[in-house]
């Protein structure tokens, strides 16, 4: 059998209850600004951007050459 509460017991429990939410509430509100904050992302992750942004331009680097000779017809890449 479930205990009955007093109406004093239960506006306590939703102020707390409110009280949790907003902390949560800021808390989520911080995390997401640090994540979506793309400057902070790149000089936090430097190494691996420069790695991909070389790899990048290898691949389309590559693909520009390949593509350059096939429409050419020659064999200079």
């Amino acid at each position: 059998m479930a205990a009955t509460r007093t109406p004093e017991e239960i506006r306590r429990s939703i102020e707390a209850n409110r009280a949790e939410l907003g902390v949560a509430v800021e808390r989520l509100r911080a995390e997401v600004a640090e994540v979506t904050d793309w400057r902070k992302q790149i000089n936090k992750h430097r190494k691996q951007v420069l790695i991909g942004a070389a790899v990048a331009g290898f691949v389309l680097g590559g693909g520009i050459a390949a593509l350059t000779a096939l429409v050419t017809g020659g064999d200079d890449y």
